[in-house]
């Protein structure tokens, strides 16, 4: 069944608990770069699957493979039941509109209960081998839940605001309209298997509990790639890990989300000991490889006076003793590679309880009406809420001193360091690689480098930034941010784009730095993980 595209009239009927995709030792390059590398993995009918890892690790890739719209350079996947796969992306063509998305999404539906008029017709005719027509137009008609899909759409259009009129063309409706309306067709039309990739895009608070709470009642199986870690810990009961590992395979873990975060922490655990077990023992062996070749220069001869007879009996063991470190040492190999650095805050002095900032009955004309006034010093947390339009944004422009108050002060303590990690990233030149960027970055300090960060790996740091992945760009922007070594570090929106588990490695480290740290979000997860913190409401 095609992926992305809605049951269509000949689509085979539900296959209920034997519902299942499973793919065995997939393996698939694009361009130079392995994306998968010895995927092995089963969606049932009871499945809940998270598939998690940082930007271009293969995640979308996976979903497309499943659901057959991308073969891959070997390995099998083996289907059965109905399924469909929601894309990040979704052409439009002409003509296209509400209604004939919803048709398509309940083509298989709407034909079993056209099917099942047609064999009550008949059986009310007593024509030929009616009975048989008719039981077989009856079964699909209640697998399919026929009489309530079109209800099941509505249902969903209404509570994901998504436009319900029919007859409006998609071309006319914003892109975040047009998910809606293609993510409550494919809620309506009831599949045994669903392949969600970033389902919560364009969804307000409403929309993400809908979503969430069909998701959780869904009869069918589930996997789902998204950066929402509210909708992993609320959902997904396994997750398929396809960042690095020791044997370069992707991991898998039960457990939830705590099951995840335990098991990746323990296999990294692991992997940090091996590596290093190994690196030890290799640099143990060059030491004695060293010192073998220092007594075959001088440490073995004799004293004067010492007789010709003892030196010639002593040189030939001196000799095989190099000898015999120099092949330990040429034979010894390091197999387990090197483990991918963590995200790591620079070293700060700030001073706790130091005063950093003060704001007074702050407003900007046009963008924040509502005076502010707030103090911060070393070591305060804020958290910043309101709905969208409110200026929560604006607010932290005036506190980083990239906009200027239309009324009230700002007062920022002498030689005071305020760095800002904002939503977006500003355009940096194509041709340049991040190492590059990072090092033509200002700072009032020297810089800690850019690897020590543990937010880009090698490849990336000598990518040009023209070809660095969205969240890429903004593990880049906030090492440079860090490397400042900041008393006051300002957060917008700082879950954009990162991957679940570099956010669980900011959280932690926001909870420890010495600095002030003020964070503005909409991020469910990120507002329960800092619940405790003082909270401003515009």
């Amino acid at each position: 069944m095609p992926a992305n595209t809605p049951l269509s009239a000949d689509a085979p009927l539900p296959a209920g608990d034997a519902a299942h995709l499973r793919a065995e030792h997939l393996f698939l390059t694009l361009g130079a770069r392995a994306v998968l590398n010895d995927v092995s993995v089963t969606v049932s009918a009871r499945s809940r699957l998270a598939v998690v890892g940082e930007n271009g690790r293969g995640k979308t890739t996976l979903l497309q493979v499943l659901a057959g719209t991308l073969a891959p350079d070997s390995g099998t996947v083996r289907r059965n039941g109905t399924f469909a796969l929601l894309e990040q992306t979704m052409p439009v063509h002409g003509g296209q509109t509400v209604g004939t998305i919803i048709e398509q999404a309940l083509a298989a539906p709407l034909a079993a209960l056209k099917a099942f008029d047609a064999a009550t017709e008949e059986l009310s005719n007593q024509t030929e081998n009616a009975d048989e027509h008719y039981a077989a137009a009856l079964e699909a008609v209640t697998r399919l839940d026929a009489w309530d899909a079109e209800r099941r759409v509505d249902v969903a259009l209404e509570a994901l605001n998504a436009c319900p009129d029919r007859s409006r063309e998609l071309a006319a409706l914003s892109v975040g309209q047009r998910y809606r309306v293609r993510l409550a067709c494919l809620l309506g039309a009831q599949y045994d298997l669903m392949l969600l990739d970033e389902p919560t895009n364009h969804l307000d608070a409403d929309g993400l509990a809908f979503l969430t709470g069909r998701l959780q009642q869904a009869p069918g199986g589930l996997a789902v790639v998204t950066h929402d870690r509210a909708l992993l810990h609320d959902l997904a009961t396994d997750f398929l890990d396809l960042d690095p590992s020791r044997d370069g395979r992707p991991k898998f873990y039960t457990g939830g989300y705590p099951g995840w975060q335990d098991g990746r922490r323990a296999e990294r655990a692991a992997w940090v000991a091996d590596h290093a077990e190994q690196v030890a023992e290799h640099q143990r062996l060059a030491q004695a490889a060293d010192q073998a070749r220092d007594r075959l220069s001088t440490g073995w001869r004799p004293d004067k006076g010492t007789g010709k007879h003892q030196r010639q009996s002593h040189a030939p063991g001196v000799v095989q003793a190099f000898k015999r470190q120099q092949e330990a040492l040429e034979a010894h190999r390091i197999t387990v590679p090197e483990p991918p650095a963590e995200l790591t805050f620079p070293q700060l002095t700030i001073r706790k309880g130091a005063p950093l900032l003060t704001c007074t009955a702050v407003t900007v004309e046009g963008r924040l009406s509502t005076p502010v006034s707030l103090q911060l010093s070393g070591g305060d947390r804020l958290l910043v809420t309101g709905p969208n339009g409110v200026g929560k944004s604006t607010l932290l422009g005036v506190l980083t001193g990239g906009l200027l108050p239309s009324t009230g002060t700002l007062k920022t303590a002498k030689g005071v360091t305020v760095a800002i990690v904002g939503q977006e990233v500003l355009p940096w030149p194509a041709e340049r690689t991040a190492q590059q960027i990072y090092d033509a970055y200002p700072t009032e300090q020297p810089k800690p480098s850019l690897a020590s960060s543990g937010l880009l790996d090698p490849q990336s740091r000598r990518t040009p930034a023209g070809r660095l992945s969205h969240g890429q760009q903004r593990r880049l922007d906030l090492a440079r941010q860090l490397a400042r070594r900041p008393d006051l570090i300002v957060f917008d929106e700082p879950t954009n784009h990162l991957s679940a588990t570099l956010v669980d490695e900011l959280t932690e480290a926001l909870a420890s730095t010495p600095a002030a740290v003020v964070v503005a979000t909409h991020d469910r997860q990120l507002l329960n993980d800092l619940a405790d913190w003082p909270r401003l409401s515009l």
